[in-house]
């Protein structure tokens, strides 16, 4: 599943709600909604960054007056949510083998899903 983009102020995890270009010819800063891509030379901003951001001295900022809304979900992130459901709700098949459970009785068999074990109900 891709992820929401993230702010790209360093350290700042908050999802990126607007795209800061700027316009090196006319010394301008744009602060807009959010990008539909993102572009190598642009950064995404929070909306608290968006709203506060200033500036360099001598140029122009221009900021998006309305509100700053993150991105709808995509299809990618619906289709990605459906299937981790999906995984969620299968059952665990039992393990071709009987395992020993950490305290050595071999007769008891132990489910295994990723990191994660499932022992049954004696």
């Amino acid at each position: 599943m891709r992820s929401p983009r993230r702010c790209s102020r360093n350290g700042c995890p908050r999802q990126a709600v607007a795209t800061l270009t700027y316009v090196y010819n006319d010394s301008t800063a744009v602060v807009g909604p959010l990008a539909a891509f993102a572009e190598p030379h642009t950064y995404d901003l929070c909306e608290p960054h968006a709203r506060s951001l200033t500036a360099p001295r001598g140029w122009e900022l221009v900021r998006h007056d309305g509100d700053f809304a993150p991105p709808p979900p995509t299809t990618d992130d619906l289709v990605a949510l459906a299937e981790a459901v999906r995984e969620a709700a299968r059952p665990l098949s039992p393990p071709p083998h009987p395992e020993p459970d950490r305290a050595g009785d071999p007769g008891q068999q132990v489910g295994r899903r990723g990191h994660l074990r499932v022992i049954p109900p004696s």
